[in-house]
């Protein structure tokens, strides 16, 4: 049950966690959303903190009306994860040269693409997506970019990661959406909010809303459902280049029945408490009775595939992730690449100041944040990450060697506190 409330002028705020634990300034954002005319819902998740405007972590159900903000910029962005047929002693001892395949395979970064993917986006599948895509009312991301994007990763906290559960079974988890093409819907449909009447008095002008009967809100619903399946069938093709990159390494890689596919920045319309509202997570997952998710740590933390229990009080919603407790700035500022070094022992990934603000400390504690939604979620598998690759600038060259050399050194190190300890 939630554990901590806030009033709006509208409704109040449902809070997943101790009040004191959540930033004054995502507090500030929660109140403004719950003030908002159209509200009847507003719900905070354990991992809330604050984002542009509306805090990431928040469930949103409004009458009448939809708000691109709330939505969020990266439409339909989620996580996708499978059980392979690999287990631990199946993978190589150093992953570098896995990791290396995979950022070979797959664009990671700001601004990375394709050059060609014209062998990528030529399935049936793909059809119904371009022609929506080319039907779509916004204008500065053409059709050649949002083809060249399909399967890439991004940046921030975009990844893909090969994981263990408990029996050391392979896992394949990832973390995209909808690239350009979603953020330039939003941009466009957040502006033209911001020029509507209705917008005139608000708390703050990024919750400005679509109402429902308007063009824009006919239009955004159609331009917002084609970023969402942009996103979805980027996952999916980002998975099959990750399959590609694994059998490049000679990994004999199949992908087994248990996984799934979700969004975590999305709307929908659904039916709660016999009211058809508009039911916006951003930064969160839908978590309706034995409904499958996914709910990650941070770089190198623990990850959690869960089931959902359906809970009314949440609107069967539940948490993305760990959640930033620390900005990307402050985490720079505070942290050293010796420190993501010892962050990330163990695990396989890239270490750089491009990277520095996606250290494990500069987010909440996995832990902490399923103990606080136990009655929102069950875990199903735990997981572990034995290699990271993340959206990292990939104009910045990366010297390979040196990361090995500096891997090799770390277990050499390990190995003789070891033998130290048995004399």
């Amino acid at each position: 049950m939630a554990l901590s409330r806030l009033q709006g002028t509208q409704t109040e705020v449902l809070l997943w966690s101790p009040l004191e634990e959540v930033e004054l300034e995502a507090q500030k954002q929660l109140i403004n959303t719950a003030s908002l005319a159209q509200a009847v819902k507003v719900l905070s998740m354990p991992d809330v903190h604050t984002g542009y405007g509306v805090a990431v972590g928040s469930v949103v159900a409004l009458k009448d009306a939809v708000c691109p903000n709330i939505v969020g910029v990266d439409i339909g962005c989620g996580m996708m994860a499978y059980r392979t047929n690999l287990t631990a002693d199946m993978m190589p001892k150093d992953l570098s040269s896995l990791r290396a395949r995979i950022e070979e395979y797959i664009p990671m970064g700001t601004g990375q693409c394709h050059e060609d993917p014209s062998e990528l986006i030529k399935a049936p599948q793909y059809e119904e997506l371009w022609a929506r895509v080319a039907a779509a009312d916004q204008t500065k991301c053409t059709m050649e970019k949002a083809q060249q994007q399909m399967g890439s990763l991004g940046s921030g906290n975009h990844f893909i990661e090969v994981c263990l559960d408990k029996e050391d079974h392979v896992w394949l988890m990832l973390h995209s959406g909808s690239r350009n093409f979603g953020l330039q819907v939003a941009e466009v449909y957040q502006w033209k909010a911001s020029l509507m009447p209705i917008n005139a008095n608000l708390p703050d002008q990024s919750l400005a809303v679509l109402p429902r009967g308007s063009p824009e809100f006919k239009n955004y619903w159609t331009d917002m459902t084609t970023a969402q399946l942009y996103a979805k069938l980027n996952r999916d093709t980002l998975f099959e280049l990750l399959l590609r990159a694994l059998k490049a390494e000679g990994l004999k890689v199949e992908t087994t029945d248990i996984g799934v596919n979700c969004h975590h920045n999305y709307a929908l319309e659904e039916v709660h408490e016999g009211q058809t509202l508009v039911v916006a997570r951003k930064g969160a997952i839908s978590a309706r009775l034995g409904e499958m998710g996914i709910i990650p740590g941070a770089m190198g933390r623990k990850s959690f595939i869960v089931e959902g229990l359906g809970s009314v009080e949440s609107l069967m919603s539940a948490s993305h992730g760990a959640g930033r407790k620390m900005s990307r700035t402050k985490a720079k500022n505070t942290f050293s690449l010796d420190d993501l070094r010892a962050s990330t022992k163990g695990v396989e990934c890239h270490i750089g100041k491009d990277v520095l603000d996606e250290i494990a400390e500069a987010y909440k504690d996995i832990e902490k944040v399923m103990l606080n939604q136990a009655d929102l979620v069950r875990p199903l598998y735990e997981l572990r990450s034995i290699l990271t690759a993340k959206g990292h600038d990939q104009k910045i060259k990366v010297d390979r060697k040196a990361e090995a050399k500096e891997r090799e050194a770390e277990r050499r190190d390990a190995r003789t506190f070891k033998q130290g300890r048995r004399q």
